[in-house]
């Protein structure tokens, strides 16, 4: 064997050294030989090998002539087989750790291993153990903790395999696990080529927060690499800086699956920024579940959460989160902001944003947070559309831009033409067609209310009125007056009067109704029939009578037609709104999964479930007021929609939470064939 050391190194004594002091170096190395358990025979080698190194260095021609053959290059000191072992012993002596371990490693496999249980072998694996852990010491020195804990992995393994020296192995693990932040560190901070490096700091950070019990320390955490929990937190503080968002949300959402709530906390966080910078709003919408999750106490969530709404884009949600908060001092400054609420809103959000939120990740650098350029952004924009109307946003698109510029002394005019943008996936309101559609899903008693609005002959002078009403709708009113006063006055009474009077008869005696409408119709020499006109291209009116089958909920769902009609469509449309509305309004509706795509049926019962764990309910009217037909082929039919649009979000004592009136809404639905049925499987809201 060659050691990679010269005699000077081995006796330990200066190049410079004369013999007196060769000799003196030489008699104190013999008088302190190693005491750590290393055999009789090992430790006459050593003594033999100090005693030809001293007899060398102290003879002046031989040491001439070595010094010579070292500055020619000659370097290491070849060793007999007998020899070895002491020789690695010096080696480790000299500290020359990291060359001794490895050496010894070597040593210890074939075909060079000694003989089980042989002296040899013992001294061996001692060495190896010692020259481990100061190899380790040393790159830890050097602030190389990852190489050290590697050295120690070897060491740990090298005793495990020889099955010797249990507590020399204890004391390796136990270095190793106090090295644990420091290794992690190590790997984490490494140039951002070094992938490998930083997946497996990523993965050492994963197994060592699990071990804890999570961020809180669960589990006798000071037992895990000598880290109370105060020390834990500023390593972690330490490390967040060279981690990016996106890996931070993904470790804090594991960890928070496994128990740990400050995880979910930190989880928000991570996914707010990484949404924020690079502008991915659904980032922001995930984060709100884990905030409105969290059990901290003493932690307000509500200010939080309101800055989301307002990214979003619901600036009244976005008020009433703040004004719902704990925290007396923040509803007082909001209070006395020198200027409009919703500037208050931004300010308070960007300061959030850039004080909080955007700090400690490797791939965000932002100096000023600019609410504007995120308003802008087209995907910012296109997810604020997509978003499920829970209540007024209180923002229009286009007034997305006057945000980041709002000061306390900048008023914002009320634009009460500005449309909201909301999601056009709205139901109907009542009327004839809704008692049909009911009448499927409803399955508790009827009240003596509900048997007379479900009654044929109400039903008939309903329907009579609402097609009355479109005729005029859809004609010049001046000319329908001038040309028709007949109709005029008849469509008058009849809507004031014989509804009325029907109704409260209807009351009395159900089968009296149609008798009684016949007089109060012939009186006016007016005849049902007569109501119901249509104007043809010619400008002559034909009549038309109520085909109830038209309105028959059981025989146009599912739609299976090969080319359905303009009114086919409108009436599938109109069963879609409907049926979403009865479940958002917690009652039941079977007709709603034969009109839409199992994806949008089940977000419906996603969102009544949410509804129903707030104790909330919505009421929500709708009605079509135009439909155009835009596309058309075999398996895919677009109509472009028009709807009058109301709602109401209920709370379980009865109070209204919030309100909308939309007169215009405009929404494109995509309607698409599956298995030979039509159904709704897309919408678009907006102009």
């Amino acid at each position: 064997m060659e050691l990679p050391i010269d005699h000077f190194r081995l006796l330990g004594v200066s190049p410079s050294a004369n013999a007196e002091e060769v000799l003196r170096a030489f008699q104190l190395r013999l008088d302190r030989p190693p005491k750590q358990g290393f055999t009789y025979e090992v430790l006459a080698q050593r003594s033999e090998l100090l005693r030809l190194s001293a007899d060398l260095l102290s003879n002046p021609s031989q040491r001439k002539t070595y010094e010579l053959a070292l500055l020619e290059g000659s370097s290491g000191l070849d060793l007999s087989s007998n020899r070895e072992v002491a020789g690695l012993l010096l080696l480790w002596e000299a500290n020359a750790s990291f060359q001794a371990f490895k050496l010894a490693k070597k040593a210890l496999q074939p075909p060079q291993a000694p003989a089980l249980g042989s002296g040899r072998e013992s001294d061996l694996t001692l060495i190896a153990a010692l020259s481990c852990r100061d190899a380790s010491i040393d790159e830890q020195a050097r602030r190389r903790y990852a190489s050290g804990a590697d050295l120690l992995q070897e060491g740990i393994q090298l005793l495990q395999r020889m099955g010797k020296l249990v507590e020399e192995r204890k004391t390796l693990e136990s270095d190793l696990e106090t090295l644990l932040p420091y290794r992690i560190l190590d790997l984490l901070s490494r140039d951002q080529e070094d992938e490998k490096s930083h997946q497996e700091g990523l993965r050492l950070l994963d197994d060592f927060v699990v071990k804890r019990g999570g961020l809180e320390g669960k589990r006798n955490s000071e037992k895990i690499a000598g880290l109370n929990q105060s020390d834990f937190e500023l390593f972690l503080l330490q490390i967040r800086k060279f981690l990016t968002a996106k890996e931070q949300s993904k470790i804090y959402v594991n960890w928070y699956r496994r128990g740990s709530d400050d995880a979910g906390f930190l989880a928000a966080f991570a996914l707010i920024a990484s949404g924020f910078s690079y502008r991915k709003p659904e980032l922001l919408q995930e984060a709100r579940k884990y905030l409105r999750n969290i059990n901290i106490n003493g932690f307000d969530p509500m200010p939080l959460i309101g800055c989301l709404d307002l990214l979003l884009g619901d600036v009244k949600q976005a008020e009433s989160r703040f004004r719902s908060s704990s925290d007396e001092k923040l509803k007082d400054w909001l209070e006395n902001y020198p200027g409009e609420t919703l500037g208050a809103l931004c300010d308070y959000c960007r300061n959030w944003l850039k004080k909080d939120v955007l700090v400690g990740f490797r791939d965000i650098q932002i100096q000023n947070v600019d609410l504007d350029d995120w308003f802008s952004h087209k995907e910012v924009q296109e997810y604020v559309e997509q978003l499920e109307a829970k209540g007024a946003l209180g923002m229009a698109k286009a007034g997305f831009s006057f945000l980041s510029s709002l000061g306390p002394e900048q008023q914002i005019e009320n634009n009460s033409s500005a449309k909201l943008e909301l999601e056009g996936d709205l139901p109907m309101p009542g009327g004839a067609m809704d008692e049909i559609l009911l009448g499927k899903s409803l399955k508790s008693k009827l009240t003596g209310k509900e048997v007379l609005l479900r009654s044929d002959v109400l039903k008939n002078i309903l329907s009579a009125y609402y097609l009355a009403y479109e005729k005029i709708k859809n004609t010049d009113f001046k000319s329908f007056i001038s040309k028709r006063p007949i109709y005029t006055s008849a469509i008058a009474f009849l809507g004031l009067f014989v509804i009325g009077t029907s109704i409260g008869i209807l009351i009395q005696n159900k089968n009296s109704v149609n008798n009684k409408l016949n007089d109060i119709l012939s009186s006016e020499n007016i005849k049902p029939e007569d109501i119901i006109t249509n104007n043809n291209n010619n400008n002559q009116s034909s009549k038309k009578t109520i085909n109830k089958q038209e309105l028959n909920a059981d025989k146009l769902i599912p739609l299976k037609s090969q080319t359905p009609s303009d009114k086919e469509i409108k009436f599938l449309i109109e069963s879609w709104l409907k049926g979403k509305s009865d479940i958002l309004n917690g009652l039941d509706n079977e007709i709603l999964k034969d009109v839409a795509r199992l994806s949008l049926y089940k977000r419906v019962i996603e969102e009544r479930n949410k509804d129903n764990t707030l104790g909330q309910k919505q009421i929500i009217d709708t009605s079509i007021t135009s439909i155009d037909i835009v596309q058309r082929s075999n398996t895919r039919i677009a109509a472009d929609v028009e709807l009058n649009y109301q709602d109401k979000r209920i709370s379980s004592s009865g109070d209204v939470l919030s309100e909308t009136v939309i007169p215009s809404l405009k929404v494109k639905y995509v309607i698409g064939k599956n298995k030979n049925i039509w159904q709704v499987v897309d919408y678009i809201s907006g102009n």
